[in-house]
């Protein structure tokens, strides 16, 4: 009974000694009570910030490829010496990249921001298909240029007077067919099932056709890469061989009786020698190299056979390392993803969202490096650049 007026008496005590306690201690347990839920809003803080520095890197990227690759196209466009059949599939390149940094970069970026699809269902799918369309023609590009100029150099005369725009033309419509073929089929299950539609917040290319995964992995990049990799390993071995021919006079001696043969092989190794790997006019060349082979006397070649050799023997050493920086580039951009795509089909693997946005984009990268590859070691682009730069400074 007597335990109630304890309890009031102990309760009234200690409402006056917090009345009497110091406002500025009261204040000091008011902000500790107020920060007790900081750690969530800084982290929602940091968060933000992340999300701000990889939308500017995105964008950033998305700008230099669009610029980059509007460049070479306004190059070929404007200077009447890069129009050759061989600088029409870089332009064709130029613009399938462009297209990729228009149309499929700004929307992935949107969607990486928001972390949430906001476009609608019938976006969605035309995205998706012009995503998987570009991508597919970009990478079957560079397969016709490794073929153009394989064939530019293994049968340089007979294919100097094929190579035409209109073979050009072909090559390029062919690239486009086949990747519409590539593409193109996912839209009729999705269309019939609505994947996409069933969560409108998301947009990504379903896994559920093993078949098609199969199909459209080894169509648009492993078979490609296949062709890629045999196509320059015989261009550089032709070119190898081409190196040890003419430091030999054998080689040499033999021009007078096996001109045709001899005016071949030199045109190949021209070819070989410069930067570019045989992007420029077959027939300038092949004059070239004709008034060349006759001015000179055998004598003098001989004694210049020395010199001639390790000039051969650094452009040698030149085109293998521009063909290691073209095949390098194209696998470190593009193997990750699609190893990834087929584990993926084959359900064996299951990544990340950041993980597979990681890998797409290091895919798009390769649009910025096509156009750097593929011009930048050529003084006629080079030339062609610098007149465009020139044209756009104000002038005073």
């Amino acid at each position: 009974m007597d335990l109630m007026p304890s309890l009031l008496t102990d309760s009234a005590s200690l409402t006056l000694m917090e009345m009497e306690q110091d406002p500025g201690d009261r204040l000091v347990l008011e902000n500790i009570t107020n920060c007790s839920g900081a750690p969530g809003e800084a982290a929602k803080v940091t968060t933000a910030t992340g999300t701000t520095l990889l939308v500017l890197l995105l964008g950033a990227l998305t700008l230099m490829t669009a610029l980059v690759n509007s460049g070479v196209i306004a190059a070929i466009g404007t200077t009447r010496k890069l129009h050759l059949p061989a600088n029409y599939l870089i332009c064709s390149l130029a613009i399938t990249d462009f297209l990729v940094a228009a149309l499929v970069m700004p929307l992935s970026t949107l969607y990486i921001a928001t972390e949430a699809w906001s476009l609608g269902h019938v976006v969605c799918e035309v995205w998706l298909s012009v995503d998987m369309t570009c991508c597919t023609c970009s990478i079957l590009h560079l397969c016709a240029i490794a073929l153009d100029r394989y064939w530019a150099i293994t049968d340089a005369i007979e294919y100097a007077r094929k190579r035409t725009a209109a073979r050009a033309a072909a090559m390029v419509a062919t690239v486009w067919t086949i990747s519409v073929f590539i593409s193109v089929p996912p839209l009729f299950w999705r269309h019939s099932r609505g994947s996409n539609a069933n969560n409108r917040s998301q947009c990504i290319i379903e896994h559920d056709h093993v078949g098609y995964t199969i199909y459209s992995t080894f169509g648009a990049f492993y078979i490609p890469l296949g062709l890629i990799l045999i196509l320059y390993y015989r261009i550089y071995s032709a070119a190898k061989t081409l190196y040890q021919k003419r430091g030999s006079t054998r080689y040499l001696s033999s021009r007078s009786t096996d001109s045709q043969n001899s005016l071949a092989n030199c045109r190949t190794a021209h070819a070989l020698c410069v930067s570019d790997l045989s992007n420029s006019d077959p027939k300038l060349e092949f004059d070239k190299l004709h008034v060349t082979l006759r001015i000179p006397s055998f004598e003098a070649e001989v004694e210049g056979g020395g010199e001639k050799s390790q000039i051969c023997s650094s452009r040698e050493r030149k085109a293998a390392r521009i063909l290691g920086l073209i095949l390098g580039a194209f696998v470190l951009c593009w193997l990750p993803f699609f190893i990834k795509e087929l584990l993926v089909g084959l359900q064996l693997l299951n990544p990340s969202q950041q993980v597979s946005d990681f890998l797409t984009w290091l895919g798009y990268v390769n649009s910025l490096i096509n156009p750097l590859l593929y011009t930048s070691f050529n003084e006629d682009f080079k030339q062609a650049f610098k007149k465009l730069l020139k044209c756009k400074e104000p002038q005073h």
